[in-house]
């Protein structure tokens, strides 16, 4: 029996199922990433409700929850004082939808209140409306709508945050604890879609200003 050296030219074969293997390997190594959640989308969401309220609200509301709660821990005195303040931030978030500026011809910057015949402005300065320019800036039933929306918005704000639930409900019921993880996060996803679909032209206190 004659042994020959192999050809420069031959082809070495290789087994049928090596290749699937390394193909099966291939989709093993690549992470398979699921899309997102309808929750986690929606606690996104949530996650900017507070920039649809006025600035200087959200500020206080930060800065001065945690003092007048005690850090969550409320007695006879805070927590008047705590539902109090609340009162008082629900009330400028309400009335701030009825703000409004716009600039006069020498580029000062006015601000005031929108009534049903105008815009009362808050300086008491007196500004000529020779073209009815003025009659944009009446009451609408849109700006009633966000009001009452920046109220809610507030509100299920206020519920999520630790130190206010501890504040007034310490020892939350499996039933209450319950309605303050799904009623805030239900009534913010809403309120966020509402103000997408129906938005405002009014730039007023604590808004940003265009041009």
């Amino acid at each position: 029996m004659s042994l020959r050296p192999k050809s420069k030219n031959s082809i070495e074969l290789q087994p049928l199922g090596q290749d699937r293997n390394e193909e099966t390997h291939n989709l093993i190594e690549k992470p398979i990433q699921s899309p997102p959640s309808t929750l986690s989308q929606a606690l996104a969401s949530t996650a900017h409700l507070a920039n649809l309220l006025p600035t200087g609200t959200v500020l206080a509301f930060q800065l001065l929850v945690p003092v007048f709660t005690n850090n969550g821990s409320c007695d006879t005195i805070t927590r008047p004082l705590s539902l109090f303040l609340l009162t008082i931030l629900a009330v400028s978030c309400f009335l701030a939808c009825f703000t409004d500026s716009f600039r006069s011809p020498d580029g000062k910057l006015h601000y005031g209140i929108a009534t049903l015949h105008g815009l009362w402005l808050f300086e008491g300065d007196i500004i000529e409306d020779k073209d009815n320019s003025m009659e944009k800036y009446k009451v609408r039933f849109i700006d009633c709508m966000h009001a009452f929306m920046s109220v809610l918005v507030f509100v299920s704000i206020a519920l999520r945050d630790k130190n206010v639930v501890s504040c007034f409900y310490p020892l939350p019921e499996h039933e209450t604890k319950e309605v303050l993880d799904i009623v805030p996060l239900g009534i913010g996803v809403l309120c966020g879609l509402l103000f997408v679909l129906f938005p405002t032209k009014r730039h007023g206190v604590g808004y940003p200003v265009t041009n």
